[in-house]
């Protein structure tokens, strides 16, 4: 059997319209080979529209759970689509993709497409861009084209929506104009925009944000208080341990709860280990449980880091010791994990699904 008689039945299921499409042939798509992908392309302008929707979110939903599969080349054979949905989830396929040649190509894209989902796609794509760039991963002009180009975005004339995502992808650049544009959207008395200036903010990795982060923890805007909580997390803020704790008392918004769990994992320090094991003590929910464990997972490691930290302010430490350290605290993870394991004599009253 040829593979692409072997793919067939893959077509032939897109191609029937009232048939649900098998989650076991989603794999099949990753790194296609180039003959698969023309069979499928031949095929793909009599596939329904929904059909075509319902399979890139799939996808995407893969993507998210697998990090061994890439549907980088299907993807990139979409962006000039015709239909804008299929453009923009396409360009959500490759948001992980850190191919330099997309700048120019979103850049274009940004220019010349009509459709606004298609541009809110692109700027958030080339957030990854600005990251990389600043860890001195791609080549400095790309990395100051794709800075240029999301200012541009931002200072222009497109969307609102557009314009903020823009903003929360200069998050990641250290670029002395981006603070000011930061500030800007914080003081604005628009939520959606402090939304967006809180997650810049958090992907800043500067502290000059405490203070913004802080007051916004105890915002009545759930959407503020969500970015608020991943920020405070993401700057690793000792100063906001305390009122994550007390927030936990009192929240009733699930992806709240869960993103202040997940940011003290990140922030670490006293009461958060216990506090974490009583949550997973008290639920029955196998999901809950797996994110409390892995909220301990991250606990740990962000532990680690601290003292490893420390031991490297320490001149007289030597490389053994940062060594036992280390296991030592794989050790401390390993029983804090299987402690929480058969705990689940009670229903949680707060569910906390994983929001990271």
């Amino acid at each position: 059997m040829t593979k692409n008689t072997s793919f067939q039945p893959v077509i032939d299921v897109l191609l029937e319209t009232d048939q649900p499409f098998p989650k076991k042939y989603l794999s099949l798509f990753s790194d296609m080979d180039p003959a698969l992908l023309d069979l499928l392309l031949d095929a793909w302008p009599r596939i329904a529209l929904t059909t075509k929707l319902t399979l890139l979110a799939d996808l995407d939903a893969r993507l998210s759970e697998d990090t061994i599969v890439s549907f980088d080349d299907f993807a990139r054979a979409l962006l000039t689509d015709p239909d804008a949905p299929v453009r923009a989830a396409a360009i959500r396929l490759l948001t992980e993709c850190d191919d330099v040649r997309l700048i120019p190509i979103y850049e274009k894209m940004l220019a010349s497409d009509p459709d606004v989902d298609t541009h809110l796609a692109a700027v958030t794509a080339l957030g990854l861009f600005v990251d990389l760039g600043e860890m001195d991963e791609i080549p400095a002009s790309a990395f100051h084209r794709t800075e240029d180009l999301l200012l541009a975005c931002l200072r222009g004339g497109d969307k609102p929506s557009v314009k903020r995502s823009a903003l929360e992808s200069l998050g990641y650049s250290s670029r002395s104009d981006v603070p000011p544009q930061i500030e800007d959207a914080y003081r604005r008395e628009d939520p959606a925009w402090v939304t967006s200036a809180l997650v810049a903010m958090g992907r800043s990795h500067d502290d000059q944000w405490e203070d913004h982060v802080l007051e916004m923890l105890v915002s009545e805007n759930d959407d503020v208080r969500l970015a608020a909580v991943k920020a405070a997390g993401e700057l690793g803020l000792d100063s906001a341990r305390l009122p994550l704790l007390h927030l936990l008392d009192d929240e009733e918004d699930e992806a709240v709860f869960a993103a202040a769990v997940w940011s003290l994992s990140q922030i670490g320090g006293e009461d958060v280990r216990e506090f974490i094991l009583a949550l997973a003590d008290h639920t029955e929910d196998e999901d809950d449980l797996d994110f409390y464990e892995e909220a301990l997972a991250n606990l740990a490691f962000t532990e680690d880091l601290a003292a490893l930290d420390m031991l490297a302010l320490d001149p007289d430490t030597d490389l053994l010791e940062i060594i036992q350290l280390d296991d030592d605290l794989e050790d401390d993870e390993e029983e804090d994990v299987a402690a929480s394991k058969p705990a689940k004599t009670a229903k949680s009253s707060k569910p906390a699904k994983k929001k990271k």
